[in-house]
């Protein structure tokens, strides 16, 4: 199986690809805009006319995107997260390739929901910020693109390569430094927020399912359990080794408001409903959080 891997060099990418090198049955070409991929090419500028080309050369039988923004202004989140997606499926239509497409998409596209409740893929969407309105428009052309396409909506990823700027890299950073320096408390926000948090080998794996089903439409990736920050920071303490006192400096026993480190428009509380990923692609999360949390620590003990 020839796969065409675009955004093989991003957080999510890297573990995609490392995935689909495993399976001897597949061959895999990676399409980016760093040096180390196979062929530069940058969706966010190049022309579908290109990307064509390219896909008649290479000819697919599926394309994974990887490739987006979570960062920056509304303009530069629409080209990088809208606009090339647009390019990605005008270029399908005009191959011959008859290419499947897996779209990495994202909960943020469903914005706010209710305390307590599991999203489904049937939720009206209403994203809270520009990064979930240009996923949100991206997944809606692909889905409307009448290409054999499946958008898989990730969940908060966490686990090996987490980027530092991240509210968990924060949290480790901020957790080595306490340690480095001696201090026996680390004063923290945010930390009643509580996500879905989902290992990205856990994700890689859910699109090697993705890329052999033939399931359409999107498909929740998650793990089914919304964890609160304060407890994912309690476990990272324990598997750090860090002794000190956790404070919350947004506690509602101060009367402070409460911050929400997650720059996703979702609020407080956001949790999915995996039964179609199961029930449709056969997968199931493998990976626990305390996992996830002690490879985040060895890449931050590192910079000890």
């Amino acid at each position: 199986m020839r796969v065409l891997l675009l955004g093989a060099n991003g957080y999510l990418g890297r573990f995609v690809a490392d995935r689909l090198l495993a399976d001897p049955a597949v061959q895999l070409t990676a399409l980016g805009r760093g040096d180390d991929a196979d062929v530069r090419f940058d969706l966010a500028t190049g022309s579908p006319g290109a990307l064509t080309r390219f896909l008649n050369a290479v000819h697919p039988g599926v394309v994974i995107n990887c490739a987006g923004a979570t960062r920056g202004g509304a303009r530069e989140l629409a080209r990088h997260n809208t606009v090339a997606v647009a390019t990605v499926c005008e270029s399908l239509r005009r191959s011959g390739c008859g290419a499947r497409l897996v779209q990495l998409g994202c909960s943020s596209e469903y914005g706010p929901s209710q305390s307590g409740s599991s999203t489904a893929e049937d939720a009206v969407p209403r994203p809270g910020g520009p990064y979930g309105v240009s996923k949100l428009a991206a997944t809606e052309l692909v889905l409307g693109s009448g290409l054999d396409a499946i958008v898989l909506r990730v969940f908060s990823p966490v686990g090996p390569g987490t980027p530092a700027g991240s509210p968990l890299g924060r949290l480790a950073e901020a957790m080595r430094r306490a340690m480095q320096n001696g201090d026996n408390e680390l004063k923290l926000t945010g930390l009643g927020v509580q996500r879905d948090f989902v290992d990205v080998r856990d994700i890689a794996r859910a699109v090697h399912a993705a890329s052999l089903s033939a399931a359409q439409g999107a498909v929740n990736i998650g793990t089914g359990r919304a964890v609160r920050l304060r407890d994912a920071a309690t476990l990272l303490a324990r598997v750090a080794g860090f002794g000190g006192a956790l404070h919350e400096l947004d506690d509602p026993h101060l009367g402070t408001p409460p911050a929400y480190p997650y720059p996703d428009g979702c609020g407080a509380w956001q949790q999915a409903d995996v039964r179609t990923a199961r029930d449709r692609l056969g997968w199931r999360p493998r990976i626990g959080l305390e996992e996830s949390l002690a490879d985040i620590w060895m890449e931050a003990a590192c910079r000890i």
